[in-house]
């Protein structure tokens, strides 16, 4: 059990530290940021929908020994549960135009960054959960976990500048956000210990989760650039590469 707590915390904070990626930014110019961030949203997104079905939901199969209607409750439970938390976080988004006046813009990425939070802390609570099924789950769910992160970050980084912060405090805020998921990794750690079970609804619940964030939120984004035979191949590749990325990590079991 302590290698699992030195992997699971270890894992937190890298992903932690991918929310200081927009320092990286600054010199890039925006046509190019938005055409790479496209391939890593396919790429993350076949990476989640890889994880969720190749190391996930196996993983529960396994330990349950059967596909039970429990785990797929379990699983569209973590469907419904993030439904539900990204209509109540991100309400305001549809009804604050961009072009607001400061002061409303600046109320859009306080929000913003509460449901960053939010999210974090369930990011968290993934990658301690996938530790204690296994490592080589655990480490695949970190590196699915850190490849969504990647362009989502990038994105929150934007809206906190956008919203009136300076870049140094956009970075300090979006890096504290972060942080959060320590908590929902050690939350993870200690409720398994206490509660008998709580694994074989936790996983599929997680690949739930991965699954809505893939189909809901990253899918959509890349359906939202103009048609190109070229840009819709690549985006292809990227997205099957995700779930190689997967595949590949079955070797560490």
């Amino acid at each position: 059990m302590e290698d699992v707590w030195i992997y699971t915390i270890t894992s937190v904070f890298i992903v932690s530290f991918i929310s200081l990626i927009g320092v990286f930014t600054f010199s890039v110019k925006v046509d190019k940021l938005k055409k790479l961030i496209i391939y890593l949203v396919s790429f993350s997104a076949g990476a989640l929908f890889g994880d969720a079905f190749i190391h996930l939901l196996p993983e529960v199969v396994e330990e349950a020994g059967e596909f039970s209607i429990l785990i797929s409750i379990s699983l569209l439970s973590g469907i419904v549960f993030f439904f539900i938390i990204e209509k109540i976080v991100f309400w305001n988004h549809c009804h604050i135009p961009t072009d607001s006046k400061h002061g409303h813009v600046h109320s859009f990425s306080i929000m913003n960054l509460i449901g960053d939070g939010v999210h974090n802390l369930i990011d968290g609570l993934i990658i301690g959960v996938s530790y204690i099924a296994s490592i080589p789950v655990g480490i695949a769910t970190t590196i699915a976990v850190g490849l969504h992160e990647i362009p989502q970050e990038i994105g929150d980084f934007g809206v906190l500048v956008h919203g009136g912060f300076t870049k140094k405090k956009a970075l300090i805020l979006n890096f504290g956000s972060a942080l959060i998921s320590v908590i929902g990794a050690i939350s993870a750690l200690l409720l398994a210990t206490k509660v008998n079970g709580l694994i074989n609804f936790l996983l599929p619940f997680a690949a739930g989760g991965f699954i809505y964030i893939a189909g809901s939120d990253l899918i959509p984004e890349l359906h939202k650039c103009e048609f190109n035979v070229k840009q819709s191949l690549y985006q292809l590749i990227t997205f099957v590469l995700g779930i190689g990325v997967m595949m590949v990590l079955l070797l560490m079991d």
